[in-house]
């Protein structure tokens, strides 16, 4: 579940942080500012990638409970 949300958050992140960029650089007109956008998804991509390389899995988790 770990690795799954991880993966979405820095999808999400990605993402935004490249329309954010690119509303910055005027390129493209958002409904939001660019600023914030481009440092949310900063953080969010960010927090993703270290949710996938930090985090042990839950089942995994079980897994050496059991042991």
């Amino acid at each position: 579940m770990i690795k799954i949300f991880g993966i979405i958050m820095a999808i999400g992140g990605a993402i935004s942080l490249v329309m954010g960029i690119m509303g910055i650089f005027g390129s493209m007109s958002l409904w939001v500012s660019p600023w914030a956008l481009s440092i949310l998804g900063f953080i969010f991509f960010i927090s993703g990638i270290s949710l996938l390389k930090y985090r042990k899995d839950t089942d995994v988790v079980q897994a050496e409970n059991r042991n």
